[in-house]
């Protein structure tokens, strides 16, 4: 059976968040669609988190997506910019949900290394990398709309395992083949 899906992907943020879409023919990758949503200009958290949850929301009743692939936040040093992320992120989740859409999160890191080859490396980089797979004009103003993009495909070169996938048991498992002698 031939795959044919969407998917859409979600760099979540609380100034820009980012999204893009790609479509799964067999082989062939194509992109659907890509940008941003504004949140800048807002007045209060409340506001912000309506229009993630509003956009997305509109985002997956025109595009239908199969699935949703969404970057975990990373951990910082600022307590209350990671609580806003998470925030986010958790709306984004919450539009998939409504939907009945699965989705998958993804670590930064884990996205670069999946598009680049390198988990350091910059958003210039995964950009240029995904303009050339995917074959779009130009690099986009903000890169949050190619961040976006590349969980999407990081989703799909991942075959769907991501953080909230990962069987409990074959960790279990990995852990007991790393250190035998802790079994008893």
């Amino acid at each position: 059976m031939i795959e044919d899906k969407i998917i859409l992907g979600i760099d979540p943020g609380t100034t820009l968040l980012g999204y893009g879409l790609i479509h799964i023919h067999g082989k062939k990758i194509s992109l659907l669609n890509f940008g941003i949503i504004h949140l800048d200009k807002l007045p209060t958290q409340n506001d912000k988190l309506k229009r993630i949850f509003d956009r997305l929301d509109g985002l997956i009743i025109e595009y239908k997506p199969d699935e949703m692939a969404i970057e975990a936040p990373f951990f910082g040093k600022n307590v209350q910019s990671m609580l806003k992320l998470g925030r986010a992120q958790g709306v984004a989740i919450a539009a998939a949900l409504k939907s009945n859409l699965p989705y998958e999160e993804y670590s930064p890191r884990r996205i670069k290394q999946a598009i680049t080859g390198s988990g350091a490396a910059s958003k210039e980089q995964v950009a240029a990398m995904l303009q050339t797979i995917l074959k779009f004009d130009e690099i986009p103003k903000y890169l949050d709309a190619t961040d976006g993009l590349a969980a999407a495909l990081c989703h799909h070169y991942s075959k769907g395992i991501g953080e909230n996938n990962k069987s409990r048991v074959s960790n279990w498992e990995g852990f007991i083949k790393k250190n035998p002698e802790r079994k008893k």
